[in-house]
């Protein structure tokens, strides 16, 4: 069928396509390239089932033509990162909420049957109950969290309005080939890895015993496929998650190195760690990737963090300021 990918040049997006192209589907990209980079999908320059069009999702007129003919949509896109968030709010309420109201309202007139939007854990906040589930109540920490929950709000209000055919998927901690290598200090495996090209010691965020729910691309894929062709999922919230959580500290241990500490930082959970009953029960759908695995398949495509910026100490302390002079 005809699929169209919102942020298919991103780092998820962009495995997204691989996956609808080698599943033989007739695959539209739309990205506007801010943060996603048409490098990422060089290797299907050749594939005449993918067209990809640099275009903005807050810009209604310009996307809405991509719909024509489209069965399902993926809405990827968004801008992330915690520190810009705060910085420039109504940036990421223009991308994250409007633009996914857009994508709604280009699905909605062109009959798209089924739309799956990436949500985030990150609108738990700091929760009270690990693993957690998807009842959690929601807490939103910064202005990147909030407008990804509104985006996901919008998307279950034209189901119960118009009907429409939509899932929504909130992502823990997805890391994998192709995560962002620019912004702001924020990504732990981007940091990391370029700090390991560069010989220089890892930051660790305070002690290091914190742990996250750390997710491989391609499972947070197959997750969203199983739930675009299940008919029991239309309407429903599903967290997406590996089934465990691993340290920071274990995190180094896997890729070697030395390490350096920074101050803990104010608004971050100790733990994230998805509570995946319901899509399991649901979908029966479960992670096939371990933690080890995904490690070293990042350690395998270590070269594409070569050009990320190298942090260090004085670097991180100027580039989240802002981080704790607001997230007190």
């Amino acid at each position: 069928m005809k699929i169209l990918v919102t942020g298919g040049c991103g780092f998820i997006g962009s495995h997204m396509v691989d996956r609808l192209l080698k599943d033989g589907h007739e695959v539209v990209v739309i990205d506007n390239c801010s943060t996603g980079r048409l490098e990422n999908l060089a290797h299907q320059k050749d594939n005449d089932r993918l067209a990809v069009h640099v275009c903005d999702i807050a810009e209604y007129e310009e996307i809405e033509a991509h719909f024509e003919g489209v069965e399902r949509v993926f809405h990827i896109a968004a801008l992330a990162d915690i520190v810009p968030s705060i910085q420039m709010p109504q940036k990421y309420h223009r991308s994250n909420v409007d633009g996914t109201i857009n994508v709604l309202e280009a699905s909605r007139k062109h009959g798209i049957k089924r739309l799956i939007y990436a949500a985030s854990s990150s609108c738990y906040g700091i929760p009270e109950q690990y693993p957690t589930p998807e009842d959690t109540p929601i807490d939103p920490q910064y202005p990147y969290a909030l407008t990804k929950y509104l985006g996901e709000e919008y998307v279950m209000h034209w189901h119960k309005i118009y009907n429409m055919g939509v899932t929504s998927m909130r992502f823990f901690n997805v890391y994998g080939p192709r995560s962002r290598t620019s912004g702001t200090y924020g990504a732990v495996f981007g940091v990391f890895l370029a700090q390991k090209l560069a010989g220089k010691p890892y930051t660790i965020v305070g002690d290091g015993t914190q742990t996250r729910d750390f997710t491989f691309v391609t499972d947070v894929v197959d997750a969203c496929v199983t739930a675009s062709e299940s008919e029991a999922a239309i309407g429903e919230i599903f967290n997406v998650g590996s089934n465990n959580h691993y340290s920071v500290n274990r995190l180094v241990e896997l890729l070697g190195g030395e390490k350096t500490y920074i101050p803990k930082r104010p608004g971050e959970p100790d733990c994230t760690f998805a509570d995946t009953t319901k899509i399991q029960e649901v979908l029966g759908w479960n992670p096939s990737v371990s933690f080890e695995e995904g490690v070293q398949e990042m350690l395998n495509n270590i070269d594409y963090w070569k050009e990320a910026p190298v942090w260090d100490s004085d670097s991180i302390k100027d580039a989240t300021k802002d981080w704790f002079k607001y997230l007190k």
